[in-house]
């Protein structure tokens, strides 16, 4: 650090500002630090540091799956955010609630300075006794003073998905929700119920999948010949609806209306193209690092934050055909 600090013309505590992150440094001065640690081949030694100030910079990711989409973009947009802040990510994975305790002692051995949760983690998260020791930020919960939440307004996605097929001329919309326990499949049944009771439209029974889009295919047999719009709570579920409704031999959109939920990458490849609520999941990953690395660092960050979503209108919708 002393060479740097003699090749950039700064003190040494200025290149420890730049080493560790410090807002406290112009930018200008810090590229003059980085372009002489890089002439000089200086790497910051993360154990040698972690020894001086009590911090590992890493930080734990504790997950019910991969296996979904939404959860694997979470995993890269949290992955990606932890890097720009220079903090290493280590995941877990867990499976019941018994495993919540498990996973909370594992990152604890590991020395982790703090962890996010996702998803359907979450609700393990919320009935465990958190980790004494490690800062948390939980993904998609609702407000808990025991730790930061960050979450999507699913049921504001919710209601802009179902007031667009009412206003197409439906009557009613199924709903193809995600499975019980799930917060975010919860507030997304809200919503799209919301917006039914005060259309004063008749409600129906809701048919549930599990995410994965053969459980869409499942949900899809049990829609009624007179279903004519279905807000489906994924894209993945939302892409089994669709082989469903062919498989009928009936037609998206001119016999019935389908509107997902994520915007995933492919949603645009569907057949057709797929009507849906854009969640933006670098912006929760941003966020939900942001406010955990502030909080490790004691900045004292909002300990909520709620992402609005936006209705992406393509081809699996259009007007009622009389």
């Amino acid at each position: 650090m002393i060479d740097v600090a003699r090749v950039a013309e700064v003190s040494g505590q200025t290149v420890s500002r730049v080493v560790n992150g410090s807002p406290r440094v112009d930018p200008a001065t810090r590229e003059r630090v980085a372009t002489a640690m890089q002439q000089l081949g200086y790497r910051p030694h993360r154990a040698a540091r972690a020894l001086r100030t009590g911090r590992t910079q890493t930080i734990g990711l504790i997950v019910s799956t991969l296996g979904t989409l939404g959860n694997s973009r979470m995993l890269q947009a949290v992955t990606d955010a932890a890097a720009l802040r220079g903090y290493a990510l280590t995941v877990v994975t867990l499976a019941g609630p018994d495993a919540v305790d498990d996973a909370f002692e594992r990152l604890r051995d590991q020395g982790v300075d703090g962890a996010i949760v996702l998803n359907e983690a979450t609700q393990f998260a919320r009935e465990a006794d958190v980790a004494a020791g490690i800062e948390l930020v939980v993904v998609d919960s609702p407000a808990d003073n025991r730790f930061g939440t960050v979450q999507t307004d699913h049921a504001a996605g919710a209601r802009v998905a179902t007031e667009h097929l009412l206003a197409l001329g439906h009557e009613t919309v199924w709903h193809v929700a995600g499975p019980a326990g799930s917060f975010a499949a919860a507030e997304r049944e809200r919503g799209w119920r919301k917006v039914l009771e005060a259309a004063s439209r008749q409600i129906p029974d809701i048919l549930r999948g599990d995410w994965s889009a053969d459980s869409g295919f499942d949900a899809g047999q049990v829609l009624p010949p007179e279903a004519t719009a279905v807000f489906v709570a994924n894209d993945q579920m939302a892409l089994g609806v669709l082989r469903t409704i062919a498989v009928a031999g009936r037609t998206v959109p001119s016999d019935v209306s389908v509107v997902g939920f994520d915007d995933i990458d492919d949603a645009r490849q569907y057949l057709p193209p797929l009507t849906t609520v854009r969640q933006d999941f670098d912006a929760l990953g941003a966020h939900a690092v942001q406010m955990l690395v502030d909080e490790i660092e004691n900045a004292q960050p909002d300990r909520r934050v709620v992402c609005t979503p936006a209705l992406v209108i393509r081809e699996s919708t259009q007007m009622l055909q009389e």
